[in-house]
């Protein structure tokens, strides 16, 4: 993908860039109250969560992060995968993804887990996740949990 970076957020300039994309993905376009998408793990770009800044030819275009305080016995959590709306379809969601699965495993876990929109079943899927639960609401939008063992 020509011109498509993914990098570690280290500073605050970045996480605001993808505070700004979760924003226009989830809070304008799906309508999730901007209280239940901005949260504690939002506040440091060095915490316990690694967020990821995917950038086209220097404009950043996504984002994703992974909570790496899983409880024991749990996997660490994907979430937050956001992609602008004109930039979808080209392969940058499943990049953001590779990277985060880079992260999981060089931090030593044996899987991730995530909490899948229905309507992107079909996006994880070919990455190697499985569906497993029932539908549940978050934000008024069901779900499904999914799992990957790396």
């Amino acid at each position: 993908m020509p011109g498509f970076e993914v990098a570690r957020v280290m500073t605050s300039e970045q996480l605001r860039a993808a505070l700004v994309i979760r924003t226009r993905v989830f809070v304008e376009e799906q309508h999730v109250p901007a209280d239940e998408e901005i949260d504690a793990y939002d506040a440091d770009p060095l915490g316990v969560a690694v967020h990821l800044l995917g950038s086209l030819d220097g404009v950043p275009v996504g984002t994703a992060r992974l909570l790496l305080d899983p409880r024991p016995g749990e996997l660490p959590h994907i979430g937050c995968v956001a992609v602008l709306a004109e930039h979808r379809r080209q392969g940058y969601g499943a990049a953001l993804m590779h990277a985060l699965h880079a992260e999981a495993r060089a931090c030593g876990f044996a899987g991730v887990t995530l909490a899948a929109q229905l309507h992107a079943l079909a996006f994880y899927e070919p990455l190697g996740y499985f569906a497993h639960g029932p539908v549940f609401l978050d934000a008024g939008i069901e779900h499904r949990q999914m799992d990957l063992l790396l």
